[in-house]
């Protein structure tokens, strides 16, 4: 069954309210994840013992997503109503702390949107790679949470590293050292980093099988099939969900839609039956791990 229209589902005004983008909303989101960050650092620079230095590296990972969350945003040119804006955010704010380049994910990412769903997308093999073995995802996850995968993935950035190409990150982490050497906490700057390499590619990894690794069929032309949302919690938003990152199919038909105007458009599909009966919904991270893991049988290869 072909999926429906959205502009068949959704009156022109609601369109527009939809599609309109908002300065002061976007500024609101980005100082909202600097908070977060800077509240990270003061729990344990203020108190420093192991719980708060835990709490303070798995907060600092759900930021990095959320940067990567608010790069993504700027590269789809929404969260800032002017061009100009979004490229500077994304290049230069949010992307910078990541070592992300706006101009070259957003060739990548666009190619994605263009071809989700068939052979041609460049994220095709991430998907595919879902549902696994148990004792293969338990190797996957092991992975993660001790480092092997962060530390790869780091080596990978600084081989490649120029001072001129890579300025906004140098920069970037410059001023968040200099802070921290301000309020005589220059090694808290070390917790950035562990959140990095050891909690960042486990979010990751089971943000994106929320994505489309646990997608009805990944080769359907019906984005309803080839990707799929996750209903969270508070704390999942928090820590594995930032900037609505969870609205993943809502931002596939729309990819026009803000972040902040996500949550309306499922709202307003919702009502309209736009879903119907397809099981394009996770109900929380622990429902994607579950989808995403098959017995020996049936596991991807």
């Amino acid at each position: 069954m072909t999926a429906p229209r959205i502009d068949a589902l959704l009156t022109p005004a609601e369109l527009q309210s939809l599609l309109a983008r908002s300065d002061l909303r976007a500024l609101g989101v980005l100082a909202a994840n600097f908070a977060l960050i800077a509240l990270a650092f003061a729990m344990v620079v203020w108190w420093p013992n192991p719980l708060t230095a835990l709490l303070c590296i798995v907060l600092l990972a759900g930021r990095q997503l959320g940067m990567e969350v608010l790069t993504h945003d700027c590269a789809h040119l929404v969260l800032f109503r002017r061009r100009g804006a979004n490229e500077f955010v994304g290049n230069w704010v949010s992307g910078a702390l990541t070592n992300t380049s706006l101009y070259r994910y957003r060739d990548y990412h666009l190619e994605h949107h263009r071809h989700a769903g068939t052979d041609q997308d460049p994220d095709l093999y991430l998907a595919q790679m879902y549902p696994v073995a148990r004792a293969s995802m338990r190797r996957k996850l092991l992975r993660d949470v001790t480092g092997r995968t962060g530390l790869r993935d780091t080596w990978r950035q600084l081989r490649v590293m120029r001072p001129r190409r890579n300025a906004p990150f140098l920069v970037s982490h410059a001023l968040l050292f200099g802070c921290l050497w301000a309020v005589g906490a220059p090694w808290a700057y070390l917790l950035w980093w562990v959140a990095y390499v050891f909690v960042y590619p486990l979010i990751t990894r089971i943000r994106y099988m929320g994505e489309h690794g646990v997608a009805i069929d990944y080769a359907s032309a019906d984005p309803r099939e080839n990707t799929s949302s996750t209903i969270v919690s508070w704390w999942e938003r928090l820590l594995v969900a930032p900037n609505r990152v969870n609205y993943h199919l809502e931002h596939h038909l729309l990819a026009g839609v803000p972040l902040y105007h996500l949550p309306r458009l499922q709202k307003l599909l919702r009502e309209r039956g736009y879903y119907g009966d397809k099981a394009c919904f996770s109900r929380g991270y622990l429902d994607v791990l579950r989808k995403a893991t098959a017995p020996e049988e049936t596991a991807a290869a």
